[in-house]
């Protein structure tokens, strides 16, 4: 139980200071469960836990009550009326049988004016208070950002495993049928191995990025020429999955340049898939190569409705969408740490009359 003068706001007064507090205090007796105030309720004055416990809770959300806190012998509740004469923002409830001290709005202010001791506690208490409710907001913003991180994040990989996954079904009906000549009974089980190496490939590169680390994938000098045309055949079969063709506009450079073979086709790949996946009622994707003494280019350029303006500054950010009816951007934000792990760089533009360019350089030995 709670004396008035042993109340931390009122331990400084002086002895008239008390007994005047004593004269304006009220004591108030509240049942188990039975409610001090409700929100909305005007702002008629203030309120101190003598004995018990009360709950201040608030409608949030679709009408679910939430319960801030708990407030105990001494502690203080209400307090904003004494700030502005407004109706209450929170209910207070007797959690135990309860008694409090309460002050009128009118007296209080009177006293508050002859009292600068007790005006400073006051507005020291009531600023830390809002430091509280402050902390916890910030907690459960963060905690609803990373709920909602978790969710893209899972979208995402879903989204980027359904490709692979849609070419071993294809390729495992086609091992199905009887009469499947060998050498197709053949290709459909290389086209399956490889998927499965893409996606044990592609949780590899997930995990990577994840840790925030530098791939630690071997890079050594490889014909460009020769990796592109033996990539070209499985890119060709999955944008065909989408009704796309991909159109070679010319051959790419026969030189040999420091990358990583695995890691790279990661980013042909994605480009590919974003550029089939903006062309709703398929279309044609567009290769070509640039090579002058210090980088080799490549673009892939799209047929669809190219990059919408309010997110074009934002492409290669993790989670970023741009218009696409599925995905949440992962696979771009790898092609950058990819192709800077390559010491490359990647960038996007609309081509003037056309669709979305995606284009990546790497640079000669």
């Amino acid at each position: 139980m709670a004396a008035l003068e042993s109340i931390a706001l009122f331990r400084n007064l002086g002895r008239d200071e008390l007994q005047a507090l004593r004269f304006i205090a009220q004591e108030r007796h509240f049942a188990a469960g039975c409610e001090i105030f409700h929100e909305d309720d005007p702002g008629n004055g203030v309120y101190f836990v003598k004995d018990g416990l009360v709950e201040i809770s608030s409608l949030v959300g679709a009408g679910a009550r939430r319960v801030f806190s708990q407030l105990g012998p001494g502690e203080i509740f209400g307090e904003m009326a004494m700030i502005e004469h407004r109706p209450r923002s929170a209910s207070a409830s007797a959690v135990r049988d309860t008694d409090v001290y309460f002050l009128p709005r009118g007296e209080m202010l009177s006293f508050l004016q002859r009292s600068p001791a007790l005006a400073f506690g006051l507005l020291q208490h009531i600023s830390h208070r809002l430091r509280e409710f402050n902390h916890l907001y910030l907690r459960e913003v963060v905690q609803a950002e990373r709920l909602a991180v978790v969710g893209s994040f899972a979208r995402s990989i879903v989204h980027d495993l359904k490709n692979p996954l849609s070419i071993i079904s294809l390729s495992a009906e086609t091992l199905d049928r009887p009469d499947v000549r060998p050498e197709a009974r053949a290709q459909a089980q290389a086209r399956i191995r490889k998927q499965i190496e893409r996606i044990s490939d592609m949780v590899g590169d997930i995990l990577i990025f994840t840790e925030g680390k530098p791939a630690d994938a071997e890079i050594k000098p490889a014909s460009y020429h020769t990796f592109v045309l033996d990539l070209i055949a499985d890119l060709r079969a999955e944008a065909e999955l989408k009704d796309a063709r991909i159109e070679m506009q010319n051959e790419p450079p026969a030189i040999l340049i420091p990358f990583n073979p695995r890691r790279l086709s990661r980013v042909f790949s994605n480009l590919v898939h974003n550029a089939t996946d903006m062309m709703l009622n398929g279309g044609t994707i567009f290769l070509r190569f640039h090579c002058d003494e210090k980088e080799i280019v490549t673009e892939i350029e799209d047929t669809g409705p190219g990059i919408a303006p309010e997110i074009a500054d934002k492409l290669f950010e993790v989670f970023a969408t741009f218009g696409k009816a599925h995905g949440t951007g992962l696979g771009l934000s790898i092609c950058k740490k990819i192709i800077e792990d390559h010491k490359g760089r990647i960038w996007a533009r609309n081509a003037p009359g056309r669709g979305a360019v995606f284009a990546f350089a790497l640079p000669l030995p």
